[in-house]
């Protein structure tokens, strides 16, 4: 985790262990487990460590994804530290982010159809026309919104990015790089 951005990091680890009014209690369960997926999300570094957080946090599924979505939101969200300046925009971010911007499911999701009219000539002498529909699939170059929001999240850090290569109309598709 040494490539988090230190602030952040400091910031979460302090949260994780001071709980109480008294400030001697650990965090445990889910509570714990929100704030360590806070702090793993945010990082392009997943150490062991983070199986336990990442593996709960990937868990919550949902029949629809807005669902999921929100609950993992409200997972996040019961980690103290996520209603400090500026955590909820990170919480946001991460749940709508986190697990859905690598290359894998970008080729996914931004898999595209359209039909194109093919027309050629035909005929003795060439004065007719046969035309007929084709589909062509393609994968869509831009990146969806919530992707963007958690990559230039101010608390975020990601090693490895996603880049789209080749031209749409020649199988394009995006790429993991470092």
């Amino acid at each position: 985790m040494n490539k988090l951005k230190p602030v952040l990091a400091a910031y979460l680890v302090s949260v994780s262990f001071i709980a109480s009014a008294e400030n001697t209690d650990i965090l445990t369960g889910d509570v714990r487990l929100s704030c360590e997926a806070i702090l793993c999300l945010s990082s392009g570094d997943r150490p062991s460590e983070c199986a336990p957080s990442i593996k709960r946090y990937f868990s919550i599924k949902e029949e629809k994804m807005k669902d999921t979505i929100r609950k993992r939101k409200d997972f996040l969200s019961i980690c103290p530290s996520s209603k400090e300046k500026d955590m909820p925009e990170l919480v946001n971010a991460i749940a709508n982010g986190a697990g859905r911007c690598d290359a894998k499911e970008l080729n996914r999701v931004m898999r595209r159809t359209k039909v194109v009219k093919k027309c050629q000539k035909t005929g003795l002498w060439h004065n007719e026309t046969t035309c007929t529909d084709i589909t062509i699939n393609y994968i869509e170059p831009k990146k969806p919104k919530y992707c963007t929001a958690y990559e230039q999240q101010g608390l975020t850090y990601q090693v490895d990015q996603v880049k789209y290569v080749g031209q749409p109309d020649q199988g394009g598709r995006w790429v993991n790089i470092k």
